[in-house]
């Protein structure tokens, strides 16, 4: 399979995982709000999601180098940047890195214009240009057990 057709399913792998976590932290906020008739705070939803998006994709792709949908689909974000380290050279994200290649993810119509920028610019999607990151195959033969 295409690496950009297993991103597309990542992204769609993980926008139900994100939707999973909505669901529960509404379903859990409703019996603060029913108890108080504060319905309202259901208008502040729309700026809570894209905090819970870049929380989800910065802290995962930064502590684990992929998302849910990523690791299923088992392929993998690393850094085009060397870092030294004790073990030699390390390709993983920084915090900062992380941040910047989800912010286009918070809703769907960034996104796309990321993809088109970035197909202009011949990579895979602007903010990985910036944010110096790469998608790639994730090395199957680690979970080959002989």
């Amino acid at each position: 399979m295409d690496l950009f057709v297993k991103r597309i399913i990542a992204y769609i792998l993980d926008f139900f995982v994100v939707s999973a976590f909505m669901w529960i932290f509404s379903y859990l906020a409703y019996f603060f709000i029913n108890y108080l008739n504060m319905f309202q705070i259901y208008h502040y939803f729309i700026f809570i999601l894209p905090i819970l998006i870049l929380v989800y994709f910065t802290f995962l792709e930064k502590n684990i180098g992929a998302t849910v949908g990523k690791k299923l689909m088992f392929i993998e974000v690393k850094s085009t940047v060397a870092k030294r380290s004790r073990n030699g050279r390390n390709y993983n994200l920084t915090y900062g890195q992380a941040f910047i290649r989800s912010l286009s993810k918070i809703y769907w119509f960034p996104i796309i214009i990321d993809v088109i920028l970035g197909k202009i610019a011949g990579k895979t999607r602007l903010l990985d240009g910036f944010s110096k990151t790469t998608v790639v195959e994730e090395r199957v033969d680690r979970y080959l057990y002989y």
